[in-house]
């Protein structure tokens, strides 16, 4: 986020993005390299030095930094695995579906959200809710 919010400085020090962002510089060149390799950031030499945003935050989505940091979006495998698993497994098609379309909610909110979304706080889009039914009065419980 640090390299969002400041896109237009040119070249941050790593030192200075680890403290701004409360992590351990070591661990910090790591995502950077991996976001290097990626070409989502560029590495600048010299005394003036550092990283830099490669496009605009506007343009980078959050689904492709996680998906390079993290892997696949889904906790539960990729979305081509659980396609697998629910024609496969028919005793657990029905869980595996609910798995898919919490996969396909987060990956949709991830692809539709940039860091420029992040950094300025826009109101990102949110699914919609599933309203939740009271118990039925002979569900509950007498005392």
């Amino acid at each position: 986020m640090t390299l969002a919010r400041r896109y237009q400085q040119g070249a941050i020090k790593v030192r200075d993005i680890a403290s701004e962002a409360d992590v351990p510089g070591k661990f910090l060149e790591l995502i950077l390299l991996e976001l290097k390799n990626a070409r989502i950031v560029d590495s600048i030499r010299g005394a003036k030095g550092g990283y830099q945003l490669r496009r605009p935050p506007s343009e980078i989505r959050l689904s492709e930094v996680i998906r390079l940091i993290d892997g696949p979006l889904a906790p539960f495998g990729d979305a081509d695995q659980l396609r697998v698993l629910i024609a496969r497994d028919a005793d657990h098609r029905a869980l595996f579906q609910v798995f898919l379309d919490v996969r396909d909610g987060a990956a949709r909110i991830l692809e539709n959200t940039s860091l420029a979304d992040i950094i300025n706080d826009r109101k990102l889009p949110r699914p919609k809710s599933h309203k939740r039914h009271p118990a039925k009065k002979h569900d509950r419980k007498e005392a």
